[in-house]
């Protein structure tokens, strides 16, 4: 069952960090009011956690010139007596790519999230996105 504010409060959340992730504002510590500190993420780029989660969006985002991150249809499932929650949204992702003839990379995807209630707030403790669709070049990536 979601509650209302349950829901509106995790809706925030995710408007703010692709926010933040836009606006590239990574001072330390920026991602604690968005992540767990054993936060998964699995996205094409690869699977990071706790720490390395944090740096490897930074890396992600920093492969751009400008981002713009925007998020539709965000679905909730809220475990009120684990303080855990369900959520998952469709989103577009324009990346501008540096000095390029061509500049436009665009993801449309999906995202799927575990968060967990805290002290402060709502928190995604696991976030892995789908790519469904893209179009133009995607980032080169480096080798393993």
């Amino acid at each position: 069952m979601t509650t209302q504010t349950d829901h509106t409060e995790i809706a925030l959340l995710v408007s703010r960090f692709f926010r933040a992730l836009d606006e590239r504002k990574f001072a330390p510590g920026w991602a604690d009011g968005y992540v767990t500190d054993d936060v998964r993420m699995v996205a094409p780029v690869g699977v990071y956690e706790g720490p390395a989660a944090v740096r490897g969006t930074e890396e992600a985002i920093g492969r751009f010139a400008r981002t713009q991150h925007m998020s539709s249809d965000l679905l909730t499932d809220i475990d009120e007596a684990s303080g855990t929650a369900h959520a998952s949204w469709n989103a577009l992702m324009v990346h501008v790519h540096h000095e390029d003839p061509d500049p436009l990379f665009t993801v449309g995807g999906r995202y799927d999230t575990e968060l967990r209630r805290t002290d402060e707030g709502w928190r995604i403790s696991r976030m892995s996105v789908e790519a469904v669709w893209t179009t133009g070049r995607p980032p080169v990536l480096p080798s393993a």
